[in-house]
């Protein structure tokens, strides 16, 4: 028995929540580390905080994908996951930015990294499963097609959220101004409209798409006939983890040297530009001018999303003419130039061309990894599988938030931008680790 073919729009209904989780993870991305700094942290500093955001992915992105491979309730099997992350990720936006408020309690920076490692574990607990019901819900032969039309999604969602404080400061007036230690209410607007709009979506995905039974899934043809183990509980990931596809192993290279890189950008893009491209000092985080430095890298972070959105509807074209592997070295490569450009533009809207093909490497990164990945997975271990394959997403971001404070400090002797260059790099080899990489 074979699962039915699936249209455009069943696919991007199932996918619809995927644009609500990543507005606000890119309203996180592209203004946390000038939230942090409002409040007190310095450069060097950032990615000690950003610590939580992997470490929260490495502890619950496995467990969520055991239980919601072993969960079946009346609203289905991965959406009591999808509605439990919405929930608490909205009121870590809603309370991030004003944390402020609560400083006859806690220091502002304590509570604002609280809320980030809130932010960051519900966004864990909502977007694996989301990766497993692709596989879950369509037959093999659409499942690029089912994970490009999530990189859509979560494309058109991070421009969105990346844009969102820009648009309200410069065409609805709301103020990019703040005293120093405050947060611009334009930033506080933006997070609180994100919190709304991603339940909303993951709402329309649980609305919309109905789940297979555990009957039904036993009986598909790409389901495992396999006798069932004894189950173990959560000590069986420690068995999964041993035992991964040998495919699974040479991506998980590729995935650390792309996830250490896109670290790196994401914590040190908002300073690395303002210092770099705008020339403003480290410690000037509070006036205007690195307001609007802030704001513009918001529309840098929104063209790269922007443009892996479009990407996204040729990687499945692309990939079939050149195959997946080729496809996904190409972009990679391609990010990596994008990166290292940043060092040499020396004005703000230039770097639209860096972002360009850093948008391209993210559109590939988001798709090209899992639908050379599922082909290796048994049916009955993807959930368990997916998350596991998120520790080669969050160790290379835990080991660079670990490295990359005191390389700013002494190796780049405070200027941030070398981290950017340093992300560069690390896209390149990913991509040429990717040649390696054998695709079923």
């Amino acid at each position: 028995m074979e699962k039915r073919q699936l249209s455009f729009w069943e696919v991007w209904n199932l996918s619809f929540g995927f644009l609500g989780i990543q507005m606000g993870f890119a309203l996180q991305n592209a203004n946390a580390s000038r939230i942090l700094q409002i409040f007190g942290a310095d450069v060097h500093e950032l990615s000690w905080f950003w610590i939580v955001a992997p470490l929260m992915g490495l502890i619950v992105q496995p467990i969520v994908g055991h239980y919601s491979d072993k969960t079946w309730t009346k609203m289905g099997r991965r959406k009591p996951f999808f509605l439990t992350g919405a929930v608490l990720a909205a009121i870590g936006l809603i309370a991030m930015p004003n944390a402020g408020a609560l400083t006859a309690v806690f220091p502002a920076l304590w509570i604002g990294a609280g809320m980030l490692m809130i932010m960051d574990a519900s966004f864990n607990i909502a977007m694996e499963p989301f990766r497993a019901l692709v596989a879950d819900m369509m037959p093999a032969d659409q499942r690029t097609l089912g994970f490009s039309v999530q990189t859509i999604l979560i494309g058109l969602g991070a421009v969105v959220g990346s844009w969102l404080p820009y648009v309200l400061s410069n065409w609805f007036d709301v103020s990019n101004e703040a005293t120093a230690g405050e947060v611009p209410y334009n930033l506080i607007l933006s997070f609180v409209i994100g919190a709304l709009t991603l339940v909303g979506c993951i709402m329309i995905t649980i609305l919309t798409t109905k789940e297979y039974s555990p009957e039904e899934l036993a009986n598909f043809s790409d389901a495992n006939k396999e006798a069932p183990t004894e189950d173990k509980g959560l000590l069986n990931i420690f068995t999964d983890f041993k035992n991964m596809p040998f495919t699974m192993k040479q991506l998980s290279w590729v995935q650390f040297f792309s996830w250490f890189g896109l670290f790196g950008m994401w914590v040190y893009a908002t300073p690395a530009i303002a210092h770099h491209v705008y020339g403003l000092p480290l410690s000037d985080h509070s006036s205007k001018m690195y307001q609007d430095a802030g704001d513009w890298v918001g529309i840098l972070f929104g063209v790269y999303n922007g443009v892996s959105a479009i990407y996204a509807f040729f990687l499945p074209a692309i990939a079939k003419k050149v195959g997946r592997k080729a496809t996904h070295t190409y972009s990679l490569i391609l990010g990596g130039c994008g990166l290292l450009s940043i060092y040499l533009i020396p004005d703000p809207s230039y770097l639209i061309f860096s972002m360009t093909l850093i948008g391209i490497s993210w559109a590939s990164i988001l798709a090209m990894p899992y639908a050379m990945l599922v082909g290796s997975i048994p049916a009955h271990k993807m959930g368990v599988y997916m998350g596991i394959f998120n520790f080669f997403i969050v160790i290379p971001q835990i080991i660079n938030a670990l490295i990359g404070g005191p390389l700013v400090k002494y190796l780049y002797d405070g200027n941030p931008v070398f981290a950017l260059v340093t992300s560069g790099v690390a896209f390149i080899i990913a991509g040429l680790l990717n040649l390696k990489v054998k695709d079923n």
